[in-house]
């Protein structure tokens, strides 16, 4: 795996929205590897553990980026979990493993999904207050529990019969207002010491890497951009939906992501339609924000934090006993 070491700030990053609608893995696995080729440095997999009223069901989104893992090397893969009403410490577990799967480019976009209280038979939270604040502290327990194995907490000495120094194991003992977590966490730290984790604005400014903003003209969205930095959110990237279907249409696109590089550090496009949209964004737009140095391919081997930007964050519990 690559460093971190050397981070470039000057990364204009390209995301995109798969949707998951398609249930077929090997659809879905063509559509994962037409973006890692196209170019785009991340893709975002939609999904909702409540089924709704449509019959029959999916594979969850954390499970089809696994299931993708292995047969990608550069496209971060990001699904979208609500943080409301799973348990944080699962949560934690599954994009642990996604990120060793994954060789370092696993993210997580955390949100809310009021829906699902009946698939876990719990009690609705009804207000933004109540939602806030079941998300921030999902999102803290992760990073706790991905923190509380220390880098060198494993030790693989065959020849003296130990693998772990219990030492380097940490209880989080967290304590919020609708759960608690002991810990420590039952896989190992990730390889990029925490999962990137993406949200939508400002609102949890302490709890993210990167902000999805968005805004229907320039000014509006560089207002957005401006308050998102001005919160201490390390990356902004502008959410931007497309309808792309034409050269005619890619070239207007290119145009509208020209102007908003000096704005905002990169992008999450959002198909209309994935399977149309997907080979023309391929063929005509990023081909030429590639060409103008707009934008990079994302370097074989380096995590998804380096080409965002991103340091590898310091193990807390490490930094707090070295004091």
């Amino acid at each position: 795996m690559a460093s971190d070491s050397a981070l470039r700030t000057d990364l204009f990053a390209l995301g995109i929205e798969l949707d998951g609608a398609a249930p077929d893995p090997a659809a879905w696995r063509a559509r994962v590897h037409a973006a890692e080729n196209a170019g785009f440095t991340f893709a975002t997999i939609g999904d909702s553990i409540d089924p709704g009223p449509e019959p029959g069901g999916r594979l969850d989104a954390s499970v089809r980026a696994a299931f993708v893992a292995a047969t990608t090397s550069t496209l971060g893969l990001v699904p979208v979990i609500a943080a409301t009403y799973a348990e944080p410490f699962h949560v934690s577990s599954q994009l642990a493993s996604l990120d060793y799967a994954s060789r370092g480019r696993a993210g997580w976009l955390a949100v809310d999904d009021p829906g699902a209280a009946r698939t876990w038979g719990a009690t609705p939270r009804t207000t933004p207050a109540e939602l806030w604040r079941e998300r921030v502290d999902s999102i803290e327990v992760a990073r706790r529990l991905w923190d509380s194995w220390e880098d060198d907490a494993v030790i693989r000495d065959y020849a003296a019969g130990k693998f772990l120094n219990r030492e380097k194991l940490h209880h989080i003992d967290f304590i919020g207002e609708t759960f608690s977590v002991k810990g420590p966490a039952i896989v190992p730290r990730p390889p990029q010491g925490q999962v990137v984790v993406f949200g939508y604005g400002a609102e949890d400014s302490e709890s993210i890497d990167v902000a999805l903003v968005g805004g229907a003209t320039l000014p509006e969205i560089r207002e957005a951009v401006e308050g998102a930095r001005a919160a201490g959110i390390s990356r902004v990237l502008v959410d931007l939906d497309t309808t792309a279907d034409t050269p005619a249409a890619a070239a207007d696109l290119v145009a509208q992501l020209t102007e908003l590089a000096p704005i905002a550090d990169g992008v999450r496009l959002r198909p209309a339609v994935v399977d149309e949209t997907l080979p023309i964004l391929a063929r005509y737009v990023l081909p030429a924000l590639l060409r103008t140095g707009l934008a990079h391919r994302p370097v074989p081997g380096s995590t998804l934090r380096a080409n965002l930007g991103l340091p590898r964050p310091v193990n807390r519990y490490a930094k707090e006993l070295a004091r």
